[in-house]
Parts: C-alpha cells; structure tokens; sequence
C-alpha cells in the first residue's frame, strides 16, 4: 500500500497541537493513503449521490450535491474515480466544478452509516469527468443519522427559482434548527498544500444554534483527531455550509467566515469540544434541487439490562432484553449495537457505538464498554446503569465482520478492541469445519486484561484457535506470565512470523494508532490490501 509521507498540513498538525493529540495522530494519519482501496471504489460506485466542496470563481467555499442518476460513479482505478457531468447551472458551486481544479468529495451511505472521503483534481478523460486522487480515507460512523434514501421521477419535482440573498430569512433558520445532519466545505486554494475536503457534521436536531440572521454556532464534537476541517480553517476562515431538506430533496447553501472557539467552556452544547462561529456572507436555497428524497430509519427498541459484569479495571459488560418480550434482531460477528442515552442534564439524547460482544444466536444482547474518564455515555453506563434500567437501541449495524470461507484468520486486537473479535470466536467455534485461526490480544497488564478464561474456553472449543497475549507493562503479580503470554506490544512483524499464508484475512481492531501500525506494516510486507480489515475505536465515550 503506498501512502502520502505526510499526509497533515500545518494547519492541521497546529490543531493537533494545541488539543494534545498530534502523537497519536501521527500514526493513525498513515490511513491517508494516495489511493482508494477496493472496498473504497466499491463503496463510491453504489452510492446514489457524493458530497462536494470547492470554491467557486470569487474564491467563496461552497458544499454541494453531486447526484449520480444515470451516469452513476465509477472507478477504472485506484488513483481515478469517474463522476457525472456536473453541477446544475443554479449551483453555487457550477462555476468552480470545472477540469483542472481541487477538490473534496464525500461518499456517505445514511442508512449504514458508512462514509468515505476522497480528495484530488478534476480531470477530462475521453470525456467524462474524473478525479485523480490524491488523499482517500474513512471516517467512523459516529454522529450520522441514519435515513433510507429514494427517487422521485422529474414530473414530482417542483420546479423552482434559486433564492439568493445575504442573511438567512425567518423559514430558513427554522430549517437549521431543525436539522440533525449538516455538510462542511473547507480548503485551500493556492500553496503546496492546496486542497479542499467535504465533511460531515451531525448530532441532535437543533445541534447547529442560529445566533441570528448571520450567524451560526456548530459544536465540534470528539472524533478522528485528524482536524481536517478545523485545520484548514487555522490556515483561512473561509467555510461553505450545506443543509439539505430531506424530506423535500430542497438544498440550502450558506458561505462565510468562521471562528474557532477552543475552550468548550462557553458552548450552549456540553458535548462539544470547540465551537466554529460561522458568519454568513450569502444564502442560496434551492427548493427541490435534488431528485433524491429520505426518511427516518431510526426505528429502535427499548431494552432492559438483565445483568451488569465488571469484566477488568476498566471494562464492564451489560446483557440486554427487548422489553417488549420478543427476540433481539439477529447480527453478524463483529457488528455494533447504536445505543441512544437520556443523560441527566444533557439537552438532547446522546448516541453511541457498541460493539456486541456475545454469541449472534443469544436471547440477548451483550455490549461491552471501557470507561472513558471524559466520556459521557461510559461513565453514565458504569456509575449509573444498574440491572433493571432501560435503554433505547436500535438495529445491529457496521461492516467490520467475520470474512466467509474457510481461508486462514488472524484477529489482533488491543484493549476494548477485543469486544467484536469475541463475538467472531463465538462463531468460530460453532463452526463445523475447520478454519486456521490465530488470536492476539495486546494490554497493559492482567489487571486491564478483560475476558481471559472467556477467550481461552472458546478457542479450546473451536480446536484450531492459537491464542497469544502481550503484556506492554505487567505487574510483579502477572510474572511470571502464563504460556501463550509475552511481554511487549504487538507488531506487524509479529503477525507476519504467524506463517498464516497469503490468503490470510487480518481483522484489526483498537485505538487508531495500534490498527495503523499493523495495517501498514502487513501492508509493507506485501499482504493484499483487500485481505486488512480495520475498524477503530474513537475516544468519545
């Protein structure tokens, strides 16, 4: 896998800084690679539309949508991702999608929750439209509010004026305030460093505060702690905005200035880590601008906990029941639980991720969560939820999951990075053939050391399970350590020495840097790109 040597500008990496997170950046950042992986390309081909941001000829930033219909979006190589025609005539944005300039584009599938970026320069081949990429990564799922999109023909669609203006007028700001889901543009237009990025904002309705016709306040919440966005507003404040009307495919684009806020202290949101003040310079709304249309597919269930177990120091798991008697909707190995929480306090709801943990074919659900000393949701899960309480869930979802067929597997984990590796061993030990399998798992010590027996039992049972566990910093008490136990960290050497075989599928799961290291690293060592599974976990808690 070749990627950029240094993938942040100085903007970025002056972000980084100044919240403390520039070292395990520098790691996790090798994920921006000068290329689109297959599941990249695959993605963007099935998507029904791609978010765009550039600017436009007076240099003001502007997001859009760029809708695939019948041209659709594909990729006759990694380096090149073929798009439709181009940009309405009314799209603020039309004057700037032309060959020859930077770009951002976003792929962001609603219902899964699934989102990929891809930045580089517009390109004329044989006459089509191409990007030639020059930054391709994914970006977690947190945040996105998961809705089903479809078409409605041209005769449906009213056909209607662009309404351009300076201020947002009285309906509009009732629009922004009622909006869970917002689209960012920012970048640079001149310099080694030129570029653009689109992005993804969202959270409960109401999250982006309209202080007046002028002016917006949008919380910057706990994510990747790469700061695209945030660092290329260090190097220029101009910023484009993008609101769409589901419901009517209607688009409102906003283009302004804006000011980072570091200090949460002030923010009317006590999620929020920054706020970006944005003052608006010009409004265009475009009714009915798209043929796609959405609905709501956050349809969730209420559970009750049956049971709460301290698993480690830092990890306890909680078992959960559909309330309402019936079964829990089945899931695949390796999926996530959306979990949404009433907190004490909090304006709004708050959603998290969870990986299940327990066997796919249980009566119940079982997630596993580590405590985050800043975090929100996993203190109000260890401190406060007790056997007997409720929480709202909705269904399974991710596609970080157990690889079909009998090739070899290698799952390497670190920390609460265990919890979806669990649920893939559960699997493999039901499993009636054989399948050549190795666990590694990396913590600190056997204090943090959470579902050993557990671990042991299942690979004992699944009969073709190597199990081998690294202790980076053990106590007097864990030495001498148990067989199948070494002291040091995990690495990409270590996986390769495994002998699994160059059909081997690596699943990778923990913090950001951990899972760039051993992606790299197996990468370097020639293991197909395709065959390196990776999924993250963020510390928002």
């Amino acid at each position: 896998m070749t990627c950029i040597q240094s993938p942040f500008h100085s903007g970025e990496i002056t972000a980084q800084d100044k919240v403390g997170v520039s070292r395990e950046t520098a790691a996790a950042g090798r994920f921006i690679r000068d290329h689109m992986p297959d599941q990249h390309r695959t993605f963007f081909a099935d998507l029904p539309f791609m978010v765009v941001a550039r600017a436009d000829t007076n240099g003001q930033r502007w997001v859009s949508i760029l809708e695939a219909g019948t041209g659709g979006i594909s990729s006759p190589d990694p380096r090149s991702l073929r798009l439709p025609a181009g940009l309405p005539a009314d799209d603020p944005l039309a004057s700037g999608f032309v060959p020859g300039v930077d770009v951002g584009l976003l792929g962001i599938e609603l219902a899964t929750r699934r989102r990929n970026r891809v930045n580089g320069q517009l390109r004329r081949v044989m006459g089509d439209l191409s990007l030639h990429v020059t930054q391709s990564f994914g970006n977690c799922p947190q945040y996105i509010r998961e809705k089903q999109w479809f078409r409605v023909p041209g005769s449906q669609r009213p056909s209607a004026p662009a309404r351009v203006a300076e201020r947002l007028s009285d309906s509009q700001i009732r629009w922004i305030r009622g909006a869970d889901t917002l689209f960012v543009g920012t970048g640079l237009d001149r310099g080694p460093d030129r570029g653009f990025d689109a992005s993804h904002w969202g959270g409960a309705p109401g999250f982006t505060k309209v202080d007046g016709p002028n002016k917006l306040r949008i919380p910057d919440y706990a994510g990747n702690n790469f700061f695209n966005t945030i660092g290329n507003l260090v190097r220029d404040p101009r910023i484009g905005l993008l609101f769409v009307d589901f419901r009517t495919g209607g688009l409102l684009h906003l283009t302004g200035r804006a000011e980072i806020l570091w200090s949460s202290g002030n923010s009317y949101d006590p999620q929020a880590r920054r706020e970006v003040v944005v003052a608006v310079e010009k409004v265009v709304e475009r009714p009915a601008a798209l043929a796609l249309r959405w609905h709501d597919a956050r349809e969730s269930r209420t559970f009750r906990v049956t049971d709460k177990i301290a698993e480690s120091d830092g990890i306890t798991s909680f078992y959960l029941v559909p309330s309402d008697g019936g079964s829990p909707l089945p899931f695949l190995p390796g999926q996530y639980l959306p979990v949404t929480l009433d907190l004490p306090g909090q304006p709004h709801p708050i959603e998290r991720n969870y990986s299940l943990s327990g066997p796919v074919d249980s009566t119940s659900y079982r997630i596993s969560v580590k405590r985050e000393a800043t975090g929100l949701a996993s203190r109000f899960l260890h401190d406060h939820l007790a056997i007997g309480d409720t929480i709202e869930a909705r269904a399974p979802s991710g596609d970080f999951i157990l690889p079909g067929g009998d090739t070899p597997l290698v799952l390497a984990s670190a920390g609460v990075g265990v919890t979806p590796m669990l649920a893939m061993l559960y699997a493999l030990a039901k499993m009636p053939s054989a399948r050549r399998t190795w666990f590694l798992h990396g913590v600190r010590n056997g204090a943090e050391h959470a579902f050993l027996d557990e671990v042991r039992e299942l690979a004992r049972r699944a009969n073709v399970v190597t199990l081998n566990m690294r202790y980076s910093a053990p106590r007097p008490e864990d030495l001498p350590l148990a067989p199948g136990m070494t002291r040091g960290r995990l690495t990409a050497a270590d996986l390769i020495a495994l002998g699994a075989g160059s059909d081997a599928d690596f699943m990778l799961c923990g913090p950001a840097a951990f899972t760039a290291e051993l992606g790299l690293g197996l990468a370097a060592h020639g293991v197909p790109p395709a065959r390196i599974h990776q999924e993250n976990f963020g510390p928002a808690g």
